[in-house]
């Protein structure tokens, strides 16, 4: 398998403000990540000859870019990967530039929850975002077991994992507070967590992210191209992207263990070996993770090598994941504060680490970001389906 390593560079990023935004129409949402995009990386819509549009269930073919941003008569494809949409775009956006038939390639992925009708209660900050009836266990039911399945494994009370859950969303939400595109940028407390109504417990309201509206946008070039475009040497590398899809049997075997996700595992795997990196949280500068839940971020340190087999609580309880600790995670403030604009988180990661990478991350900042990961997945313990992207800054 060829590496991609440093072949293709982001030149352009842009991101809406994510949240209910029952004023804007999913057009309207795509202008705001595409303009910022557009204009950061000093091109035109006409000057773009390849694109890829991602959504879960907010638009229909690759028209729905093209009516947006009055694209001509050129090839766009539609993705749909159900929460692994975004990180997916970005990925067919990339393969395009490494097949070398395109030389500006447009990625953009979005989602308006709002206008899902029976979904739309959840946008409300008031409202519980797992309220929908489903048939069999939700998705919100399979983690909350997952949950406590994780604290008998690794000799945890109730109290004890409930608690280390708690301090994970306090972080993600400080770190939200201090972002202006988030939905959610009130801070919480400890006790703000651990008193918030129940959803599936372990996992009360404020451990789940809520449905969104939202957009981004990546505009990607050959890395000896990218100087033609920018200023300065400020252009983003992409280093490595894994990606691994389950078969849906870790449901059925006795020896799956349900407190790890396996295609993680397996994403990351691929992704370290493309990147050149053997120890992630030496190497790595900052992360984003798919936070769909505070379980969800938990397994994540483990999954993706940051912390031993049940030995993340003690990076969690010394802050190594916290702004200015070890490996600062989900420093925009993650799923659980902007929300998860299904077709949309995945490439929103992706802008958060392109701004770190490139020293513009105002008061979130991490000093000398040099190497991002983001991790995007989808669906339950047992089938799941992930991506695992690192990035870094031009040598």
């Amino acid at each position: 398998m060829e590496n991609i390593k440093d072949k293709v560079a982001i030149i352009g990023m842009g991101c809406s403000k994510f949240g209910a935004e029952y004023g804007m129409s999913g057009e309207d949402l795509m202008l705001a990540a595409c303009g910022e995009a557009l204009a950061d990386a000093g091109v035109e819509p006409k000057d773009v000859d390849g694109g890829w549009f991602g959504t879960f269930r907010s638009g229909g073919t690759g028209q729905t870019l093209a009516r947006a941003l009055k694209l001509q008569y050129i090839p766009i494809a539609r993705i749909e990967d159900e929460c692994t949409t975004g990180t997916e775009t970005f990925r067919g956006g990339v393969y395009g530039i490494l097949t070398k038939v395109y030389d500006i390639v447009l990625a953009c992925a979005m989602e308006k929850e709002s206008d899902y009708g029976e979904w739309a209660v959840g946008l409300d900050v008031d409202q519980n975002p797992a309220t929908r009836v489903s048939v069999g266990v939700s998705a919100a039911g399979s983690l909350a077991l997952t949950a406590t399945r994780y604290f008998y494994k690794y000799g945890l009370s109730l109290e004890q994992g409930k608690e280390l859950l708690a301090w994970i969303v306090v972080k993600n939400r400080h770190n939200g507070a201090l972002n202006p595109k988030a939905y959610l940028q009130e801070e919480v407390r400890l006790e703000d967590v651990l008193n918030a109504p129940m959803v599936a417990w372990p996992l009360g309201e404020l451990d789940y992210a809520k449905h969104a509206d939202g957009a981004t946008a990546a505009i990607l070039v050959a890395t000896d191209r990218a100087k033609n475009f920018r200023h300065k040497d400020d252009y983003v590398l992409v280093k490595a992207i894994g990606g691994a899809v389950g078969s849906g049997q870790g449901k059925t075997k006795q020896s799956y263990d349900f407190v790890h996700f396996e295609e993680a595992v397996a994403s990351a795997k691929q992704a370290y070996e493309g990147a050149g990196i053997r120890d992630p949280l030496k190497e790595l500068s900052v992360a984003m993770v798919h936070d769909s839940t505070s379980l969800t971020e938990l397994v994540a340190y483990e999954d993706l090598g940051f912390a031993p087999r049940g030995r993340a609580k003690e990076l969690v309880s010394t802050g190594a994941f916290d702004l200015g600790g070890q490996l600062p995670v989900n420093t925009d403030g993650g799923l659980l504060a902007f929300g998860h604009p299904t077709g949309a988180t995945g490439m929103r990661q992706i802008y958060e680490a392109y701004l770190q990478l490139q020293g513009r991350a105002g008061n979130r900042q991490v000093k000398n970001a040099s190497i991002a990961l983001t991790h995007n997945q989808s669906n339950a313990p047992g089938s799941m389906t992930c991506n695992v992207c690192v990035f870094g800054k031009p040598s």
